[in-house]
């Protein structure tokens, strides 16, 4: 499986679950980034900038498309469409404590980081548990985030500023052996 972040909207904030659509740049990362691959299943998160690239690969290439809302990006609460400068200026020391450590100091009406979690899992488990050869999940960076602290075995907060380009693939083996499914059967 592969996952991959969306190509830019353009706009320098954390945008969320705001459904912007790509920029004309965003198109042009994500055809890039996706001129050699070859996949027998996209997955996409249901926001614009997910869904309308997803789309047009696999109406140009013929190959099938399942929307998930499950994989769209991390509620930030207040703080969507904020820009980083502006939460510097006006909300320093919140926006501190959330980068030291999220899970515990979210931005505030944030979604919550369990459940978070728990829905990217169930959607990457409805795609293994398809079988579908190679995939291409198309999605985003908090996502991705996400899915490499899981891999990893690390808390959230360890890759919280991590960056993860826009249009950048990400190869992933879902399930991990420490996820809760594994881990279930490994105590059964």
């Amino acid at each position: 499986m592969q996952l991959m972040r969306h190509g830019t909207t353009g706009q320098p904030s954390y945008r969320g679950q705001i459904d912007d659509p790509l920029s004309a740049l965003g198109w042009q990362q994500s055809r890039a980034a996706t001129a050699d691959g070859d996949w027998d299943l996209v997955v996409s998160s249901t926001l614009r900038r997910c869904s309308g690239f997803a789309q047009a690969l696999c109406d140009e290439r013929g190959i099938p498309l399942r929307l998930d809302a499950r994989l769209v990006e991390y509620h930030f609460g207040d703080w969507q469409g904020r820009t980083i400068a502006d939460l510097e200026r006006n909300a320093a020391a919140h926006l501190a404590a959330y980068r030291a450590d999220p899970q515990r100091q979210p931005p505030p009406r944030s979604e919550d980081f369990d459940a978070f979690g728990q829905r990217i899992a169930a959607a990457l488990d409805a795609v293994a548990a398809q079988r579908a050869g190679r995939v291409l999940v198309i999605t985003h960076g908090a996502v991705i985030r996400w899915v490499q602290c899981r891999l990893a075995g690390l808390p959230f907060g360890t890759l919280v500023e991590t960056g993860i380009a826009n249009a950048s693939v990400h190869a992933i083996a879902w399930p991990a052996a420490h996820t809760p499914a594994a881990d279930s059967r490994r105590d059964a």
